[in-house]
């Protein structure tokens, strides 16, 4: 009995809302009002729209979407790193895992590669300075250039 109260308690907690890799086109003004941002700007670009927020600190976020509604990819630049795992969501333990493995690989410092099954993630930059992009390769629209998710 105990059990069955727990698991109606899990179920009517709110569930995480935010745009994150692979989530939904309506929660990307979720991922705004996280970052204490504002939206500067929606855009067509062929096959995907590209909504690109400035957060409070400063740092940009765009947040692709395909035409079905799906967010494949992220991209960030800004003096501030954004929050990862609130970008990528269900991804985030996957990177981490495989940033572990990258790291102690290639000692020294530098931009980080991650391709680890269908998710790529690269972050780069130094101080007042971070760029970074991530995307689920069976999620990109076909025809999208990956060099545009930037």
């Amino acid at each position: 009995m105990r059990w069955a109260g727990v698991a109606i308690l899990i179920a009517a907690l709110p569930g995480r809302a935010s745009a994150e890799l692979g989530g939904a086109l309506a929660t990307v003004d979720t991922d705004r009002v996280k970052m204490q941002g504002a939206l500067l700007r929606i855009t067509q670009a062929g096959p995907y729209s590209m909504h690109e927020v400035r957060s409070a600190a400063g740092t940009n976020v765009r947040q692709f979407v395909s035409p079905s509604g799906t967010v494949f990819g992220v991209a960030w630049d800004g003096p501030w790193q954004p929050d990862l795992h609130q970008l990528l969501g269900a991804y985030f333990d996957r990177f981490t895992q495989a940033a572990q493995v990258a790291r102690r690989a290639r000692k020294g410092r530098g931009p980080l590669s991650i391709r680890d099954g269908d998710l790529v993630v690269e972050v780069g930059g130094h101080a007042r300075a971070f760029v970074g992009h991530a995307y689920l390769t069976p999620l990109v629209p076909q025809g999208v250039d990956l060099s545009s998710i930037k």
